[in-house]
């Protein structure tokens, strides 16, 4: 079913935008690669999955997206650029003092103040950047020893081509008839649809199903829908579970989106951007929905 979904949202949505598709060299990617050695034990000069060591695990996984980084901590500390930690992106290499000996220990940035590491103490972890226990007063700096394609894509200037958003409408229609939904006895209404509508059936059953809503008893028909919204979708479609505190920086606590925010983000859906926020209110483009669902689907 999920994968049936997949195809309809790509063939509702997608778009000839091939440089937004065509690299796999992502943040994303990456930290989705990281997590999924969650656990490792620490093995000193480990460089496999059966054991890492902090530098040998950074090797390890950058090799395994296309990076090469140099094997020793003070080799990674030497490479790339340097990086204020005001301006920390996702996949920056962040820099621990634990000896009182200069640069031994090394992680790679997560988004909202998070990292991720090979620890002596718990194996691979993630861990909080301020951490006021330990890490926080040990942190002595970041190099960006790679730049990847974050989620938020900017088109190619030539040849132009009009990004077009799909209508809320023909996401309820497109999902209504996947899911299989019951479109004959739904009766949730809306005050801007009414049986004119072509697909006023399908609006009324995924709102039935808790998938669709409205604001104000309005469903917004013609209107595109946020990222925030597309979280909501894509969590209650997919009937996804778990959470984890993703913590970006423009989601507040309260957020009517938060916890599908954070859903998405347990999954390794999504990373945010690159400068720690989500962007609620961005539209979404099909190249960042077949890529919500493409890691749906993995």
């Amino acid at each position: 079913m999920k994968r049936l979904l997949s195809l309809v949202f790509a063939s509702l949505l997608f778009f000839s935008l091939a440089p937004e598709f065509a690299s796999a060299n992502s943040s994303t990617s990456l930290i989705s690669s990281l997590r999924t050695h969650m656990g490792t034990p620490y093995v000193y000069g480990g460089t496999t999955p059966s054991g890492f060591d902090c530098s040998g695990y950074i090797q390890y996984v950058f090799k395994k997206e296309g990076h090469s980084v140099p094997r020793t901590t003070g080799q990674q500390f030497s490479t790339g650029t340097s990086v204020s930690k005001n301006n920390l992106q996702v996949g920056d290499l962040v820099f621990f003092n634990t000896t009182g000996r200069g640069v031994s220990h090394v992680g790679v940035y997560a988004g909202s103040n998070n990292f991720i590491h090979a620890s002596t103490s718990k194996g691979v972890t993630v861990t909080s950047l301020n951490d006021p226990y330990y890490w926080g007063s040990r942190y002595i700096g970041a190099r960006r020893v790679a730049s990847f394609d974050d989620e938020k894509m900017v088109a190619a200037a030539a040849p132009v081509k009009e990004v077009v958003y799909a209508s809320r409408a023909e996401v309820a229609k497109e999902l209504a008839e996947t899911l299989q939904l019951d479109t004959a006895s739904a009766n949730v209404t809306f005050n801007d649809v009414d049986e004119s509508n072509p697909n006023y059936a399908a609006i009324a059953a995924v709102a039935e199903a808790n998938i669709f809503s409205g604001d104000q008893g309005n469903f917004m028909p013609d209107g595109e829908l946020t990222r925030a919204q597309m979280a909501k979708v894509l969590v209650q479609a997919f009937d996804l579970h778990g959470s984890a505190q993703a913590n970006f920086k423009d989601v507040p606590a309260g957020h009517w989106a938060t916890e599908y925010i954070n859903i998405l983000y347990h999954h390794n859906i999504t990373t945010g951007y690159g400068d720690g926020t989500f962007g609620l209110e961005d539209k979404v483009t099909a190249a960042q929905l077949n890529k919500f669902i493409d890691r749906i689907n993995k």
